[in-house]
């Protein structure tokens, strides 16, 4: 059963609202004035205090009122304080109001709309709770995979990068090959450091080859060394990419480009651990944990003859599938403070622009456009126009809506948006700032 304070030295106000809760099953405990209503409010065990402006006859400021909001404050920031007030009080009030006071109700209050405020009171501060302890829960799984693992300065906040990164951190230490799938520019390579430092291997070297990036007929060579007169311009033997990742990780970016000859010898490699360098006849043996990774559909290839079937299931010990940024957008704002530094700062109209922004380049595409910006910006301060994004991704302000977001609209919104305050803010229309002083109004937590 929630508990209300009551702070008031009339008796019977204190007697009227007593009963007035106790008829819908809430408890009541009365003090008869501040420094009473302070003690017990330290005790503990209260949800929602109830306060007079004024204890003495012969005052009508309302600054004993005043002194014992922000009293309440100090001991508990997001407990919920009605302010019953006379006319007298009610510029006073309205201040409270804006210092973050609930609601306020003149004497003698309507029975009605009390209740109704209380309970509305009572739901948010719970759901406040509920988010709170998510939030908690996140932040707490956050710290103790940080704590364990050496995440490469990874830099997420969203479930999905949470899930992916789980899955890495749980296979990071078996010895099966890794295929990394998803579109360019997520972080794959990112994903790869990540398996390797959390390996078996991780004092060993690492070692990445992006296979799309060289001539098929260099291919080989990268990957496997070549001897002298192997091909044109070879004069002196060199060592291929899996000699060099020996005792450690080889990382083979974009694999679905490998040609045909290429797939036939890794395939090779990754059964028995050996093979020869280009122009040579002298096998070598290579101990190799190979992650692979690629943004093509390597099931469509293979239906096309384009990539082999065994080397595929081969590669494909485990599967981490890396959601585009779209996908995880509570990873969008920490990412672009990341990529910003600690010199500048995003405003409220650059964290509109980007939420709103599809981001079809990923995180490629979202530190580019933060590297811009800092470039660019005239001041500390980063607006939207300094991010060179399509309009509509700026978006101008929000249509005007009739009436302003009220406490179920805001908690609704941070529910959605999982507590991301500037995605909130964008889907109700309001500035960061708006929604922080309706926040600070309502009682409700930042975050």
């Amino acid at each position: 059963m929630p508990t209300i304070l009551v702070i008031d030295d009339n008796p019977a106000v204190a007697t009227a609202l007593t009963v007035l809760f106790s008829l819908h099953d809430l408890d009541c405990v009365h003090a008869d004035g501040p420094e009473r209503g302070l003690a017990r409010l330290r005790e503990g065990g209260i949800d929602l205090v109830v306060q007079d402006m004024n204890f003495h006859a012969d005052t009508t400021s309302g600054e004993e009122g005043i002194a014992l909001f922000h009293a309440i404050r100090g001991i508990d920031a997001d407990l919920p304080v009605i302010l019953l007030t006379a006319w007298t009080h009610l510029e006073a009030a309205v201040d409270l109001i804006r210092a973050g006071a609930a609601d306020y109700l003149g004497k003698p209050w309507d029975d009605g709309k009390l209740m109704a405020t209380v309970n509305t009171l009572l739901e948010l501060a719970s759901t406040r709770r509920e988010l709170a302890a998510r939030v908690r829960e996140e932040a707490g799984r956050r710290d103790r995979l940080a704590s364990g693992h050496d995440l490469r300065g990874l830099v997420y906040a969203d479930p999905a990068s949470e899930a992916t990164l789980s899955l890495a951190l749980q296979v990071a230490r078996s010895h099966l090959p890794v295929l990394i799938t998803g579109p360019n520019g997520a972080g794959k390579e990112k994903y790869a450091e990540i398996l390797h430092a959390n390996s078996a291997v991780h004092g060993g070297p690492f070692v990445a080859l992006n296979c799309g990036a060289l001539p098929h007929d260099l291919i080989e060579a990268e990957l496997f060394g070549a001897e002298p007169g192997a091909y044109t311009g070879a004069t002196r033997a060199r060592e291929g990419k899996f000699e060099a990742a020996d005792g450690g990780t080889l990382f083979l970016d974009e694999i679905g480009t490998l040609p045909p000859s290429g797939q036939v010898k890794l395939l090779r490699v990754l059964e028995t651990g050996r093979f020869e360098r280009l122009g040579g006849n002298r096998e070598r043996s290579v101990h190799v944990r190979v992650v692979s990774a690629t943004n093509a559909d390597l099931s469509a290839m293979i239906a096309d003859g384009r990539f082999r079937e065994d080397l595929y299931y081969r590669l494909n010990g485990i599967e981490l599938r890396l959601p585009p940024l779209g996908q995880r957008p509570r990873d969008i704002l920490p990412l672009a403070r990341h990529f910003l530094g600690e010199r500048k700062v995003l405003g409220d109209d650059a964290e509109r622009a980007l939420l709103a922004h599809g981001w079809p380049g990923n995180v490629r595409e979202l530190r580019n456009v933060m590297q811009r910006a800092e470039l660019l910006a005239m001041d500390t301060r980063i607006h939207a126009g300094d991010l060179g994004l399509p309009a509509v991704a700026r978006g101008a302000a929000p249509a005007p809506v009739a009436d302003e977001p009220g406490r179920a609209d805001i908690e609704a919104a941070l529910a959605r948006s999982g507590g991301v305050l500037a995605q909130a803010a964008a889907e109700l229309g309001l500035s960061r700032q708006a929604l922080y002083r309706r926040l600070d109004r309502l009682g409700i937590p930042r975050s």
